[in-house]
């Protein structure tokens, strides 16, 4: 009997989410900020993405309609991630279709509990380690002067972005809740955005090295004998100067100096500075 159940439980979970399914949801997750509003965010956008599942598990309008209106509640992550959670929220939807006494409201208390961790790991992995890695591969081939620079930054970080969002919407939905409970005994989500913080601030850092350049022409004659400054500080510290300019450009936007500004003062203290003999022109 319990086989016979388990089996009738997957037959039910493939007739909702189908191949069409998944497309739908796919297709739709990239409207989910076409509509942001400072009360709701991304409800909107989220609700629409899992609409033709909802309509599936509810054939009954009162039912659906309710199950709508549940997800106009205040809601904002990260996009990446959001198949997840979209994933998750249609496996706790069919547990409400099947149960009459399951508590609904906690359908929305598990997407407010999961806005913060997973934002926290998909801002660390997209826009802090994928994207940067991408545009710092790109940027290296765009340097040598080659037009595939750009084309394989936006290659190499839109498969990423597209294959994860297709996982997370089969993964949220296959794990369910046991996704929750897990994470949490293992500690796996910090674990996770600790590992992407890492890894990108290395990348930032082989950035910093490889594609900024800052070097000074200034020379010292001491007792008959020239000095070449730069010479100097590549002996005691090589890139010195390129990571200085980094650390000044982020202090500057820091204390809440507009990018426009930062920038302008770059062009205007490189073009005195070679003006004046100051700094080495490239």
């Amino acid at each position: 009997m319990a086989i016979q159940n388990a089996d009738l439980k997957e037959a039910k979970k493939d007739a909702i989410m189908t191949p069409d399914m998944y497309r739908s949801m796919f297709l739709r997750q990239f409207t989910s900020q076409c509509s942001q509003s400072y009360d709701k965010m991304m409800a909107m956008g989220f609700m629409y993405t899992i609409q033709k599942p909802l309509r599936k598990i509810y054939p009954n309008d009162d039912d659906y309609y309710a199950a709508l209106d549940r997800h106009t509640e205040f809601f904002n992550i990260t996009p990446h991630v959001l198949p997840f959670v979209a994933g998750l929220t249609v496996s706790m939807e069919e547990q409400a279709a099947a149960d009459k006494n399951f508590d609904t409201s906690s359908i929305n208390a598990m997407k407010v509990g999961l806005m913060g961790p997973l934002s926290g790991i998909g801002d660390s992995f997209y826009w802090g380690t994928f994207r940067v890695v991408a545009a710092g591969i790109g940027i290296g081939i765009a340097s040598t002067g080659n037009p595939l620079g750009p084309i394989v930054y936006a290659l190499i970080y839109s498969v990423i972005n597209f294959a994860t969002r297709i996982v997370a919407a089969h993964l949220g939905y296959d794990l369910g809740t046991k996704f929750l409970q897990q994470s949490e005994e293992s500690n796996l989500m910090s674990r996770m955005t600790h590992a992407a913080g890492v890894l990108g601030m290395t990348v930032i850092g082989a950035m910093i090295a490889a594609q900024v350049s800052l070097s000074t022409a200034l020379t010292f004659d001491v007792g008959g004998s020239e000095i070449v400054l730069q010479d100097l500080f590549d002996s005691i510290f090589p890139g010195l100067l390129p990571l200085l300019a980094t650390f000044a450009c982020v202090a500057l936007y820091k204390k809440g100096v507009k990018t426009i500004w930062i920038i302008l003062g770059i062009f205007a203290i490189c073009i005195i500075g070679t003006g004046l003999g100051v700094f080495a022109a490239a």
